[in-house]
């Protein structure tokens, strides 16, 4: 889809949008380019400066749940906006085939976690923690009794799948990321052959679990004054266990340019481990399967090949090359992990 299309779908809808929502008079509109999944812009009307988020991969009532949650977050002073309805009640309108909810826009920067000071990092692990909290009291339904499972895959699955994703490279590459593609892949399926028995053991995580964010990193949070502002993007909301999301959320804000900042995982993990007590073992538990995730996935060398998306193959080499990094430091990371 190119923008001039985009725009077109949302010119024809974008009335109907406006009166629902009560958003008045549109005096100007930018789309923002940066989303990786649905299609977002920035409205100025009458009644305001709002974000207007066109939903293209999530089902419209998972939607609505979600965006329930917000509401009650808000009201506690958890720094999510809250987003706005229609005359009945209803978070989403469904317009040409699409649904579109609102937000107010809240104006703010995406720092990376390295970018941020240690006492900042050491907030932002806090914020996480009361998150969590929050949640516990307001997330969409009851945790299930039983703890979440996780699909744990096979070393020879992923790498018959390091095979197949070979095969759709160029034979004999000519572009830079094509050769750097290929060797990565070599590279990867002798750590699979190396690592193969270290596949954590069960597909149950150890630790506690409840309602989590999904997606908690620097490009969904806005930050102002050396403080998060708006905590954005809550597709993913789910029940998952705390330990995968703290540590999801440590490698994608400080595992950058091939190396985990070790100081800034240890500052957020002590921030976290302030507010809810994770304990050592349950986290260590987290870290080693998300590095096997690392290990045997290829979701964004897929999602290059199958979109043809440039920021999908950046994201696959820099990975790859901190997935070396971490392997050649296993026990340096996991001590990070367990400060407080």
């Amino acid at each position: 889809m190119t923008d001039t299309t985009r725009e077109e779908g949302l010119t024809a809808v974008l009335p109907t949008v406006c009166s629902a929502f009560g958003l008045g008079e549109v005096r100007d509109r930018r789309f923002l380019a940066h989303g990786l999944m649905n299609r977002n812009w920035r409205l100025v009307t009458a009644a305001g400066a709002f974000a207007l988020k066109e939903i293209t991969d999530v089902p419209l009532p998972r939607v609505r749940r979600n965006l329930a949650v917000l509401v009650d977050l808000a009201r506690e002073g958890i720094p999510v906006p809250a987003p706005l309805s229609d005359a009945g009640g209803d978070l989403v309108v469904e317009a040409g085939g699409h649904g579109y909810c609102v937000l107010p826009w809240v104006d703010g920067e995406h720092l990376q976690g390295t970018d941020l000071p240690l006492d900042e990092v050491r907030d932002l692990g806090a914020l996480l923690g009361r998150l969590h909290e929050g949640l516990q009291r307001h997330g969409p339904g009851p945790v299930p009794e039983q703890a979440p499972v996780t699909k744990v895959r096979d070393a020879a699955e992923a790498d018959r799948a390091a095979v197949h994703l070979t095969s759709r490279l160029p034979t004999d590459p000519v572009t830079d990321f094509g050769k750097a593609a290929a060797e990565a892949l070599h590279a990867r399926r002798g750590l699979l052959a190396r690592y193969a028995g270290a596949r954590p053991h069960g597909e149950v995580p150890a630790g506690p679990y409840g309602w989590t964010h999904g997606d908690f990193q620097y490009r969904n949070l806005l930050r102002r004054d050396d403080r998060v502002v708006a905590v954005l993007d809550w597709d993913r909301l789910g029940v998952r266990p705390y330990g995968e999301e703290v540590a999801r959320t440590a490698q994608v804000q400080f595992g950058v340019g091939g190396t985990f900042d070790l100081d800034r995982v240890a500052a957020f993990c002590s921030g976290y481990r302030s507010v809810i007590d994770l304990p050592e073992g349950d986290l260590a538990d987290a870290v080693r399967r998300l590095w096997w995730k690392r290990l045997t996935d290829f979701w964004q060398l897929e999602f290059h090949l199958d979109r043809q998306e440039p920021v999908f193959a950046e994201m696959f080499l820099t990975n790859e090359a901190l997935l070396n990094w971490w392997t050649d430091r296993a026990d340096e990371v996991q001590k990070a992990y367990a400060a407080r």
